[in-house]
């Protein structure tokens, strides 16, 4: 039997309850109220990541400091899908969240455009995220008492855009992803967890976010449809001009992407 190593067991847990609450405040973050001065975000057309010498560490439950990020550094540009891949543990899920504001950095750097995330405060962050950022995870997080379409059509509907417009956006792109009016029209527990799956890719892709945060989206999935969902989430970043980043231990998914990156030791190669 191949034994957990404390760094594994540490970032599973971590995960899954850091997950949760990026699902939660994703959608809390739609409703916030920002009355900020404009943030200068770049064009969608010449927006890219660039991530450099990024750390980031935590406490085991014994007090132990286990280094997850011990210089990560890549760079990604608008248009482009990124598969970044490792075993359990390797800090996968982690660097999504940092990339996305949910975690704050130990040291390095974020530029997402001219958008300089690691130094950004939580008022900053929010709006990023609202703006900026779709986020799709393993588990699909809808609202059991809501329909498909009026989960889709939620992000839009709480940032004030009008009932009918977010309604009509929503079953438009359910119907790109394969999903008719019936199931649209359908509470999301009576769907099957493909076609869940597919609601909450919508619900990230509704607001075009120009960057979108994949974390083993298709890991809970057989293969035939785990697969339709990444090659949508592809088509996605090509369509849009968009900037997708997968964490995936899916060799398929990997593939569909332009460009894998292995996370191993706390760094990219």
């Amino acid at each position: 039997m191949t034994a957990i190593s404390p760094m594994s067991k540490v970032q599973s847990s971590k995960s899954a309850t850091r997950e949760t609450q990026l699902a939660r405040e994703s959608l809390q973050d739609k409703a916030a109220d920002f009355r900020l001065s404009t943030l200068d975000f770049g064009q969608t057309h010449d927006f890219e990541l660039s991530v450099s010498d990024l750390r980031k560490s935590f406490l085991s439950p014994a007090g132990e400091r286990i280094e997850v990020l011990r210089g990560a550094s890549f760079s990604a540009r608008a248009g482009e899908s990124l598969a970044i891949m490792g075993t359990s543990g390797a800090g996968k899920s982690t660097l999504l969240h940092l990339l996305g504001g949910l975690e704050a950095t130990d040291h390095g750097t974020i530029m997402a455009g001219k958008f300089a995330v690691h130094r950004a405060g939580p008022p900053e962050l929010a709006r990023f995220r609202n703006e900026r950022v779709g986020f799709v995870f393993q588990f699909h997080y809808l609202l059991p008492d809501l329909t498909a379409v009026e989960n889709v059509s939620l992000p839009l509907r709480i940032t004030r855009v009008s009932y009918g417009e977010a309604m009509s956006k929503a079953t438009q792109l359910l119907a790109e992803v394969g999903l008719d009016k019936r199931v649209a029209a359908s509470l999301v527990g009576n769907l099957s967890g493909g076609e869940q799956q597919r609601v909450a890719v919508c619900r990230a892709l509704i607001t075009s976010p120009l960057l979108v945060l994949a974390d083993e989206p298709t890991g809970n999935l057989d293969t035939i449809t785990g697969d339709e969902i990444a090659r949508a989430i592809v088509q996605y970043a090509r369509n849009r001009r968009a900037l997708v980043i997968f964490a995936t231990h899916n060799i398929a998914v990997a593939e569909a992407c332009d460009r894998t990156l292995v996370l191993s030791n706390g760094r990219l190669r």
